[in-house]
């Protein structure tokens, strides 16, 4: 699939994906991504893309002129998709992240100073993009996790797909605890069911363990009606949920 990001700060990718999943998908070209100044789809001599906002308030807006040029430049047909990041878009999830995969290409608009104009908010973009509940100072550092959350999904950019499946929010849970060498440090040992080489109840203990911890963790996603009969079952035998009795 192909990114397009579209922003004033070109320089600011020039090294974040230059490691990593990321850089590996771009070597094996299963993933391309193209950085836009902004700036290059202005008219004006002073390469102008802001302006103050009607109403009297403080501040700079992003301007709709540049931004619907450059989307229209770099959409390679009418199916690319369009995003901005915003703080008052929708959430960046697992599931969202899953969705985005599936597109042949995503445009990423990164916003700044105090907004973008809200035309291309309504009238171009197929949605907006929050990674959480705070403001940064642009979307460029949104854009990049964007990026790095959604090449995951697509097909042959991680090594070992499984591990995709089993990360955490992929079933709707936290991941469960992960245990490697030695066995035993400064008294502090790794659960022997691990050792036990009964695979079932070595995918039991995994589950059960993920509920306690996204219970503990995250409730909001363990509510009322989240869980299947079993997972409930497993969740009330934990020792934790015991000890809220």
């Amino acid at each position: 699939m192909r990114f397009d990001i579209i922003t004033i700060f070109p320089e600011m990718f020039a090294g974040i994906f230059s490691g990593g999943v990321v850089k590996r998908a771009l070597d094996r070209e299963v993933v391309r991504i193209a950085v836009h100044d902004l700036r290059d789809y202005t008219t004006d001599k002073h390469r102008q893309v802001d302006d103050r906002p009607f109403g009297g308030l403080e501040g700079m807006v992003l301007k709709p002129e540049p931004i619907f040029r450059a989307v229209e430049a770099v959409r390679e047909d009418a199916g690319g998709k369009v995003y901005l990041l915003s703080p008052q878009g929708r959430t960046l999830d697992a599931g969202l992240a899953r969705h985005l995969a599936s597109e042949p290409q995503v445009i990423l608009i990164c916003g700044r100073y105090e907004g973008v104009d809200e035309r291309v908010a309504e009238h171009l973009v197929d949605g907006e993009i929050s990674i959480g509940d705070y403001v940064l100072s642009g979307g460029e550092l949104a854009a990049a996790v964007v990026v790095d959350a959604v090449s995951r999904f697509v097909p042959g950019v991680v090594g070992k797909e499984g591990s995709v499946r089993n990360d955490s929010f992929a079933g709707g849970l936290l991941d469960h605890p992960q245990y490697t060498r030695p066995r035993e440090f400064r008294g502090l040992k790794v659960p022997a069911v691990l050792f036990s080489g009964d695979h079932k109840k070595i995918e039991r203990w995994r589950r059960a363990q993920a509920l306690e911890k996204t219970a503990r963790q995250r409730p909001d996603l363990v509510g009322a009606g989240a869980l299947s009969p079993e997972d409930r079952e497993l969740l009330e035998e934990s020792p934790n949920e015991r000890k809220k009795e």
